[in-house]
C-alpha cells in the first residue's frame, strides 16, 4: 500500500468554532465525531480533528502552518467569505502584503490565521 494522508489534529481552544471556520471557509464536510474531537472531512478521505488544548497545561497554542490546494471556483468562494468576515490575510507567509493575494507557483495563494492562530494557506496550484 503506498503512503497516503489520513489525518492530523488541529489544537484548539474551542474546537467547535475552529471546525465551524474551516467547514465556512473551505466547504469541508462534517465527520462524525468522538471523544475530545470534532471532525471535518476533506477530499481523499483526509480526516481533521479539531481538540481543545487546555490553558492550564498549555497556556499558548504553537502556532501551525496548514497549506490547502483548493480549486479556482472554491477559492474564489472562499477569498470572498475572508473579505466578507473581514478576515485579516496576507499575500505572503512574512505578512508584508496585506489585503492582497499572490499568483505565484502558476496560480493563486493566501494566507489567513484561524480562530487558534494557526496560520492558513490558500492555493490553487501545487508547488511541485
Amino acid at each position: 500500500m503506498p503512503v497516503t494522508f489520513n489525518h492530523t489534529i488541529v489544537a484548539a481552544r474551542d474546537r467547535a468554532e475552529s471546525a465551524r471556520f474551516f467547514r465556512e471557509v473551505f466547504e469541508a464536510a462534517e465527520a462524525p465525531s468522538w471523544g475530545p474531537f470534532t471532525n471535518l472531512l476533506l477530499d481523499g478521505g483526509v480526516l481533521i480533528q479539531f481538540a481543545d488544548l487546555p490553558t492550564d497545561v498549555f497556556p499558548e497554542i504553537q502556532n501551525q502552518h496548514y497549506a490547502f490546494l483548493v480549486d479556482d471556483e472554491l477559492f474564489d468562494r472562499a477569498y470572498q467569505r475572508l473579505r466578507d468576515n473581514g478576515i485579516e490575510h496576507w499575500a505572503d507567509p512574512r505578512m508584508s502584503r496585506p489585503g492582497e493575494t499572490n499568483t505565484e507557483h502558476g496560480g493563486r495563494g493566501v494566507y489567513f490565521r484561524d480562530p487558534a492562530g494557526h496560520f492558513l494557506e490558500m492555493i490553487t496550484r501545487p508547488y511541485l
